[in-house]
């Protein structure tokens, strides 16, 4: 099968989406004016949401295996590793669970505090239904049954080398606490193919100076702020994970609970890289 036949499959492949009966499902609490408690609204995601199919669909070709794993309603906290130098393992997973479920997801991810500088973003961000990952904003949202996306590495694992590919950062431990303190399931996503989408040098120092957390530099035009190449993303949902304690739970014992998690993503990791015929098909 030559590329061009194999191209006209993927696309006869590619199921339509329903954008706006879907927008129209999500269960958000919205005043007279059309906005949520965070600044979202419907308008303003309807059309980010269609920017995301497309990438999700048709330039990641994303796959996502286990998504029944993903409560229907009420609140949830989802852990993901992170990789490649920009955040679209974070679009990804956000459209998989908008667009896979037979009851669409808002996913909420909690994003990194210097994004809300960058001029536009805290707007659009807000405008999109995402918000700066503070305790207090996720447990507003926990407490109105959220879905809430995090990643424990941070910019540790956004900004790892590509000899660390696949190598989960040490994990934060501040999901761990919030989920304890709500009584939220955590739900383990592995993200494959992020870690290829841009391979790139870190300038740590340039990036002080811009106040960003990285500044990856790629061997491909434009080199800075890379665009992704179209690697094939697969997501793995894992069964969701309860755990019992309080909000007073001692450090060595909360410990415990996050390298639980972490073992859990990178074992899905794993199975999903031996499973892997190729990066980008």
């Amino acid at each position: 099968m030559g590329l061009r036949d194999r191209l006209k499959q993927l696309r006869a492949s590619v199921p339509g989406d329903d954008i706006d009966s879907r927008t129209q499902a999500l269960v958000v609490r919205q005043n007279e004016f059309g906005f949520d408690p965070f600044g979202m609204s419907r308008e303003s995601l309807g059309t980010a949401i269609r920017f995301a199919r497309f990438m999700y669909r048709h330039y990641f070709r994303a796959e996502a295996h286990g998504i029944e794993n993903l409560p229907s309603a009420g609140r949830v906290i989802l852990v993901g590793n992170h990789s490649g130098q920009l955040p679209f393992d974070g679009l990804v997973i956000a459209s998989a669970c908008f667009l896979e479920p037979a009851q669409p997801r808002l996913v909420r991810a909690m994003v990194e505090f210097f994004v809300p500088t960058v001029p536009f973003a805290s707007y659009l961000f807000a405008r999109w239904g995402q918000i700066t990952g503070t305790p207090e904003n996720c447990r507003r949202l926990l407490a109105a049954d959220e879905a809430v996306l995090v990643f424990p590495e941070g910019a540790r694992g956004i900004s790892k080398p590509f000899s660390k590919r696949y190598q989960l950062a040490e994990f934060g431990t501040g999901f761990m606490r919030l989920a304890l303190e709500s009584n939220a399931p955590i739900v383990p996503v592995a993200v494959i193919g992020a870690e290829e989408q841009a391979p790139a040098i870190n300038l740590k120092s340039l990036a002080k100076l811009v106040g960003a957390p990285a500044l990856p530099i790629v061997p491909y035009p434009p080199f800075i702020a890379p665009w992704p190449l179209p690697v094939k993303y697969r997501l793995y949902f894992g069964e969701p994970m309860h755990f019992t304690g309080g909000p007073d739970t001692d450090d060595d014992d909360l410990a415990d609970k996050v390298k639980q998690v972490r073992h859990r993503i990178q074992g899905m990791i794993h199975q999903g890289l031996a499973g892997r015929k190729h990066v980008f098909w």
